[in-house]
């Protein structure tokens, strides 16, 4: 059944057509990605699906009958507790047992009653409760009033009215902008599950690659869709492109510099894990540069020098803020090539250990060690409120770079796409996306060692995501990931740190793994306390956890091989560099020319048995 037609539609704000004769229809079962450049009509659109403004031509029609559910753009406020916000979005349930309080007759009560057993009145607050607890709300919160939440948390709720409606038609515009990593676990879950039609609008990679399965493209004023994911949308629309233009060319070239990196460094041990994120970016990005954009988004970090391993280290740490420790047993080490995310809930520590790690948080109790030249770039969506909005993007680095000539300043701006007029416009004036550029300018201005990034993807289009995604698998330097967004943490991180229960620890697994512990968690949580914890799943779980135990040496040899691999390297390196400068040849002892030819013929061989070591480990780890 169609549940959404639109026909001949024409939108204009300020005078400008943003949809012109355009058309669509969505049918129940449907959950359409709504994608299109900034600026295109997307939000504009769903204002005028939910009647909000009108159309300036043509038609939307609503099925007969049918509930739209949508998240309303202000917080919800209120004393009330979080359980009963959330149970008051069915105004019919609400309305009904109102009546039931004023002692209608009897024959009006029974029919209040049926319909209350129509609506599955009485398993409502049960419904509610377990959409709160998916979004990140235990008991205790959701027993708490509103009032007493931030913006952000708020508006989680308001979000858990909107699917607790249930409704025929589900609008949402950006729902994962205040989740973190888990609550989008669930809600992409969720969504996979809604029975009704829905429409959303994201830039969330992951969450349009898993949960819906058509795309409408917003574009030069038309509506055009494309059956199938985001990932497909783009496979078509690269072909149609290639097809009529000569793009083909540029897209060949682009995938071969790729593989050439790959094919260069997959197995020198310093850039190995950069390899294998290329070779990720290979496989999941699309060949097509631009597929929202009308031109390429491009992205680089500034390279620092290498420094030796650990670039920081804890030991026995502690961290808080003054009372009870937020984190504590800290054992910790980064090294100058690690690519790693960090996993857990909102208030875990995530925050609190990035603080740590950067040189902005003292331990409590233990012992933290930095490389002596280390420079770490921090970036935090927050610190765009300490921007001076009557600055401009080349104002705030000139400050920053005091020393630097305004070549060099544009320069920076430049590497994340804030040149010309941009880097001169009013930060007042600037976008999301762009304020969340000209941070990243600033956090990687000295060429840092490490780089911390807290939420990086919040404001960033889907194109600026994957630019994201390319300079970080380009970046010489560590990375530390927080973020709601799966796609970016399975591109880029190599090694996963779960935050839980006030320390932190590695996981021993991937995405897909923390996925299958978050549901087995659920379940656990509603299965009766009393049940016996034997059965089937319970035994599933101990042979999980017994594989994982056996690779866990085989995941230890690797990184043994890699650092093996890595002095190697840098040795024939310098043999090389002495071999090949003349004055070695006319100032040192003919034995010392002969030893280092050996040895580069040495180095050589335990380099190759090193590197087929390092597949046939790769192959295990696979296969496993």
């Amino acid at each position: 059944m169609t549940v959404l037609a639109i026909r001949n539609l024409t939108l204009r704000i300020g005078g400008r057509a943003l949809l012109e004769g355009a058309d669509m229809t969505l049918d129940t079962g449907r959950r359409l990605g709504l994608v299109g450049k900034n600026g295109a009509g997307k939000s504009t659109l769903l204002k005028a699906i939910i009647g909000e403004i009108q159309p300036d031509g043509g038609e939307i029609r609503l099925a007969a009958r049918a509930r739209l559910g949508h998240v309303a753009q202000e917080a919800p406020g209120g004393d009330g507790s979080l359980l009963d916000a959330v149970l008051a979005a069915d105004t019919e349930r609400a309305a009904l047992l109102a009546e039931l309080e004023t002692e209608p007759d009897g024959h009006r009560a029974a029919e209040i009653h049926e319909r209350l057993i129509a609506i599955g009145a009485e398993a409502a607050p049960a419904r509610a409760a377990t959409i709160l607890a998916g979004l990140g709300f235990d008991g205790a919160a959701q027993a708490r009033p509103l009032a007493s939440f931030s913006g952000g948390w708020r508006m989680r709720v308001a979000l858990a009215r909107a699917l607790f409606l249930e409704p025929d038609l589900l609008l949402l515009d950006e729902p994962t902008n205040h989740l973190d990593l888990e609550a989008t676990m669930w809600l992409e879950g969720w969504l996979t599950r809604f029975p009704g039609a829905a429409i959303v609008v994201s830039h969330d990679r992951g969450l349009l690659d898993r949960c819906v399965d058509v795309i409408a493209h917003l574009d030069r004023t038309k509506i055009t869709t494309y059956q199938g994911n985001f990932e497909n949308f783009v496979r078509q629309k690269t072909e149609r492109a290639a097809q009529q233009a000569a793009e083909a060319s540029k897209i060949a070239a682009q995938r071969a510099h790729m593989q050439a990196f790959v094919d260069r460094f997959r197995y020198k041990a310093s850039k190995a894990r950069q390899a294998q994120s290329r070779l990720k970016a290979l496989q999941k990005l699309p060949p097509l540069e631009a597929v929202i954009e009308d031109s390429p988004t491009r992205f680089a970090f500034p390279e620092p020098e290498e420094l030796s391993p650990p670039i920081v280290a804890i030991e026995r740490g502690e961290a808080g803020y003054g009372g009870p420790p937020v984190l504590r047993n800290l054992d910790l080490r980064l090294d100058p090539d690690d690519r790693v995310a960090l996993l857990g809930a909102n208030g875990n520590g995530k925050s609190t250990l990035a603080k740590l790690l950067a040189g902005r948080l003292a331990p409590t109790r233990g012992e933290i060690r930095r490389a002596p030249k280390l420079r770490v770039g921090f970036f935090a969506q927050h610190q765009a409120e300490e921007l001076n909005p009557d600055g401009t993007p080349l104002s705030h680095m000139r400050a920053a770079l005091p020393r630097a000539t305004e070549t060099q300043c544009r320069a920076q701006l430049a590497r994340f796409g804030l040149q010309g007029e941009k880097a001169e416009t009013r930060v007042g004036s600037c976008s999301g996306g762009e304020k969340a550029r000209l941070l990243l300018a600033l956090c990687t201005r000295d060429a840092p060692h490490l780089l911390i990034l807290d939420e990086p993807t919040n404001h960033l289009d889907i194109d600026a995501r994957e630019a994201l995604v390319k300079a970080l698998a380009d970046f010489a330097g560590a990375v530390l990931l927080i973020t709601h967004d799966p796609h970016l943490v399975e591109l880029v991180a190599d090694r996963l740190w779960l935050v839980a229960d006030g320390t932190v620890k590695a996981f021993d697994g991937d995405l897909d793994d923390y996925r299958a512990l978050l549901v087995e968690r659920a379940r656990a949580a509603n299965r009766d306390e009393a049940a016996p914890a034997g059965g089937a799943k319970a035994a599933e779980r101990r042979d999980r956890a017994e594989a994982r135990e056996k690779l866990a040496p085989l995941r230890q040899r690797l990184k043994e091989v890699e650092k093996l691999l890595e002095r190697l390297g840098l040795e024939a390196t310098l043999i090389e560099k002495r071999l090949g400068d003349p004055e070695t040849y006319a100032k040192r002892k003919p034995e010392d020319i002969a030893w280092a030819t050996t040895r580069r013929a040495a180095i050589a061989k335990e380099t190759c048995a090193l590197e087929e070591e390092w597949l046939a480990l790769s192959e295990q780890l696979d296969a496993a």
